[in-house]
């Protein structure tokens, strides 16, 4: 399906500025939460511009990445979700400065 009203540019544009924030969150956030909400955003940034390419050059490329992309984002999902109960259950908390597992 195309949409012929709207410029490629645009597609391109809005994935960069949904990426962007994502990337900002990643970086400036510190609970755990949050941050793997901004990941997921930037994954869909990611499929946002893979959708607009394959829809723009007629190639089901896109999709299929895409495909993947949301298979991978899914099980991230699932196995994060349960570090994150797991790494409350034990630290009562999960911002990420005070979690310090690796130190003993």
């Amino acid at each position: 399906m195309m949409v012929p009203d709207i410029p490629q540019g645009l597609y391109y544009a809005l994935g960069a500025v949904l990426f962007t924030i994502g990337a900002i969150g990643v970086i400036t956030r510190r609970n755990a939460i949050i941050i793997f909400m901004c990941i997921e955003l930037m994954l869909n940034a990611v499929n946002l511009t893979f959708i607009a390419s394959g829809n723009f050059l007629n190639s089901l490329d896109g999709v299929v990445f895409v495909f993947f992309i949301m298979a991978v984002a899914a099980a991230e999902a699932a196995v994060g979700l349960a570090i994150f109960v797991l790494i409350f259950r034990l630290k009562g908390t999960i911002n990420v400065d005070d979690i310090h597992l690796l130190k003993g």
